[in-house]
């Protein structure tokens, strides 16, 4: 059975989106402020995290830093009453795997979870097949989640890690914008093509005192992940 790390402050929403998460057999842990979600969090094993942005004591995108910083290979979803591009793109950069914004079906919800959950356990796999990985002046180590190299060590987060893993054994040859985001976010629409993008980002980012490693974007048409 999945668990589900619920925050969320309105006390009729909460009731019933718990009530009907577990009559689909999900085990939810619900906290109706992100300071308490927070204390329990780092108690407790969970499968994803479902913060609503507005929330006293702690709100949803500094409770999720708070969550990454501990727990960097937990999944969450924001949800929220706003549709501002804002929120959605500070969501996207703080490495949200979905945000939903209120009123939604909650059948919708359900599915969405299940996805989230199912790509985050099928990266267990990926990190078995290669736990020591040389790429370029770098060593990735799979197992830890960490890239080495040059006098750094940078810890990744589980779906950095898998994107890495996944560029680079599709190394020096385009690799379409689909075809990544449906081995690794299950879905082509624009949240997961903005999302892809922030994560492509921060591995630029990482990989960048290695002159001999680029990931360049080809306009309409994808992705070249270049060794040299």
């Amino acid at each position: 059975m999945s668990t589900i790390l619920l925050a969320e402050d309105d006390t009729d929403f909460g009731s019933i989106l718990k009530q009907y998460l577990e009559l689909h057999g999900y085990g939810v842990h619900w906290y109706a402020d992100g300071a308490t979600a927070w204390t329990h969090f780092q108690k407790q094993e969970v499968d994803i995290c479902v913060l609503d942005v507005m929330m006293p004591e702690l709100d949803g995108f500094s409770l999720a830093e708070k969550m990454i910083a501990l727990k960097p290979e937990t999944p969450f979803v924001f949800l929220t009453a706003r549709g501002q591009k804002e929120d959605k793109i500070k969501g996207l950069k703080l490495g949200a795997d979905d945000y939903i914004v209120k009123p939604f079906e909650a059948e919708e919800l359900v599915w969405r979870l299940r996805n989230i959950v199912k790509r985050s356990r099928s990266g267990s796999p990926t990190k078995m097949e290669a736990p020591l990985m040389k790429i370029g002046g770098f060593e990735y180590d799979g197992e830890r989640l960490e890239l080495k190299g040059f006098g750094h060590t940078q810890r990744l987060t589980e779906k950095e890690g898998r994107l890495l893993v996944y560029l680079y054994k599709n190394k020096n040859r385009l690799i379409k914008r689909e075809e990544i985001l449906k081995a690794l976010w299950a879905n082509d629409d624009f949240f997961s093509g903005r999302s892809m993008d922030v994560f492509i980002s921060r591995l630029r980012k990482y990989l960048a005192h290695d002159p001999e490693i680029s990931i360049q974007s080809i306009r309409g048409l994808g992705l070249e992940f270049r060794v040299g």
